[in-house]
């Protein structure tokens, strides 16, 4: 089986699916939108994707796709503590830095780090964390740093300078498998932190009361909401879909007919699927 990641190799996405996925071919790509479309058209049967990070929030390009690509479904969730080291070229020393690249998560959630060390030195924005390490290594005659993990130091060659540079010690990112196939999702290999279901909501027309219309719906069931979150439709300032995680099993009546009522009040409902949540290692 193929699964799609987040790449390039050494990236936090193929930490998390190679926990996920330890048996399997797993192929790196450029971004985001690439791993659902490479879902999406079968070129690979299920992709690992950053849904969400405990310092910086939600990563809005993965709702995104989300909403964009109703066929696609989540099939799990894994949560991996995130540790962030800031790496240098082994030929180079740390008084020599010019300029700092990494994902723009991961300079901001070691802002506090990085200012205090390093307010001077230019911060640039890379598509990934191993990225900004290989462009690092291949790259000797730069004055540069990257802040990445672990394994991208070991994979690139690069010398750790300072380590655990992250803001907050409880820095963790939220992963979801995505497929179109969405069968249950297996792995005894892994703590099961719990089970939710995950969906997107269009809310009726416009009128007061709306969002509290639909919210109800679960309230007089006492369904627990983990997470509501709003995106914009980009079709205009005030248009929105709403991202809602529900605690627990499914249960077939009290899950399903609370997806009957948000229809019968004329809200857009894409079910995400029910799934696990997994606890990775970082």
């Amino acid at each position: 089986m193929k699964i799609a990641f987040l790449g390039p190799h050494a990236s936090f996405t193929q930490l998390a699916a190679t926990q996920l996925f330890p048996d399997e071919e797993l192929l790196p790509q450029a971004n985001i939108l690439d791993c659902f479309n490479t879902v999406n058209s079968g070129e690979a049967e299920k992709a690992v994707v950053p849904l969400e990070n405990s310092i910086e929030g939600t990563v809005s390009m993965t709702l995104d796709y989300l909403y964009k690509t109703p066929a696609i479904k989540i099939e799990a969730e894994g949560v991996m503590p995130i540790a962030h080291h800031l790496m240098i070229h082994p030929d180079h020393n740390p008084e020599d830095i010019e300029r700092i690249f990494s994902h723009p998560q991961a300079l901001a959630q070691s802002f506090h780090f990085l200012d205090t060390h390093y307010k001077e030195v230019t911060r640039q924005d890379f598509s990934s964390t191993a990225a900004a390490a290989k462009y690092v290594s291949e790259n000797k005659d730069l004055k540069i740093a990257a802040v990445a993990n672990q394994f991208a130091a070991n994979l690139y060659g690069l010398k750790i300078i300072h380590r655990n540079i992250q803001d907050f010690e409880q820095n963790h990112t939220r992963f979801i498998v995505i497929t179109k196939q969405q069968p249950a999702y297996h792995n005894t290999n892994l703590e099961i932190l719990g089970e939710k279901s995950g969906m997107l909501i269009n809310l009726p027309e416009d009128h007061a009361g709306g969002l509290h219309q639909v919210l109800s719906v679960f309230a007089w069931r006492k369904m627990n909401l983990s997470k509501i979150e709003s995106r914009t439709l980009k079709t205009g300032l005030g248009n929105y879909f709403f991202f809602i995680n529900v605690v627990g099993k499914w249960e077939e009546i009290l899950h399903g007919n609370a997806l009957l009522e948000l229809k019968s009040i004329n809200a857009e409902v894409d079910f995400l699927g029910n799934y696990k949540e997994f606890l990775l290692e970082s």
